[in-house]
């Protein structure tokens, strides 16, 4: 079950701004690198389901984490299918992300009140993901459709709450250009862990790279 429920999950990833996405086949090196961004400010993290047994690996992290990063909402991310998002949400995913939109996800997330947010690349499809009750929309891949697009759909559903994934990077100009346009927050995947960083262990590269990345948000945001 969920540690927190749905408002508290939005909230954390609402303030923080930053949501990092991993994924790593051996579950200590994914408890070190939630750590080092627990102890660099981050409150919502997304492990996403790439590999064989990923789901093995998310069960040892989420234990780890309800002990070590006490006040961290652990989501799931890559999933396309529900009986996926089920899987997860048994496991005690607290948020679950895709990177298309499956109305079919919408109902077994709402049935248990966890916050689904689907990838969205058009304003026609972040509409429909709403409709089934999506309050947080991903727009990806980000790289692509670019901050105009999130300033452009805001003006007529200023409403809207969106999360860009894809082509995000933890520079100031970069991270400015998102928030300027109206992200709700971004999240960041390889850019936040460099390989050569995480074979090495260099766990506190990571939560410095974390607290100047949240540091450029909360300027852009003042």
């Amino acid at each position: 079950m969920a540690r927190f429920d749905k408002m508290a999950v939005l909230a954390k990833m609402g303030q923080t701004g930053m949501v990092p996405v991993f994924y790593h086949k051996d579950a200590e090196v994914a408890k070190k690198v939630i750590k080092a961004c627990y102890d660099g400010g981050v409150r919502a993290f997304e492990f996403t389901n790439r590999g064989d047994f990923a789901q093995d690996v998310f069960a040892e992290v989420v234990k780890y984490a309800a002990v070590e990063c006490p006040e961290l909402a652990l989501g799931v991310g890559s999933v396309v299918d529900p009986a996926t998002a089920a899987l997860y949400i048994q496991l005690g995913a607290c948020f679950v992300v895709g990177p298309l939109f499956n109305p079919e996800v919408s109902k077994i997330c709402n049935r248990r009140l966890i916050p689904y947010t689907p990838g969205c690349g058009s304003v026609s499809e972040i509409g429909a993901a709403q409709e089934t009750g999506c309050d947080l929309c991903k727009v990806f891949p980000g790289d692509v459709l670019g901050p105009k697009l999130v300033k452009g759909l805001l003006a007529p559903m200023p409403w809207s709450k969106l999360m860009v994934t894809g082509g995000v990077s933890p520079d100031e100009a970069n991270l400015t250009s998102w928030i300027e346009a109206g992200v709700f927050c971004v999240g960041m995947g390889s850019k936040l862990f460099p390989k050569d960083v995480v074979a090495a262990g260099n766990w506190q590269a990571i939560t410095d790279k974390c607290v100047e990345a949240l540091g450029y948000i909360a300027k852009a945001r003042a």
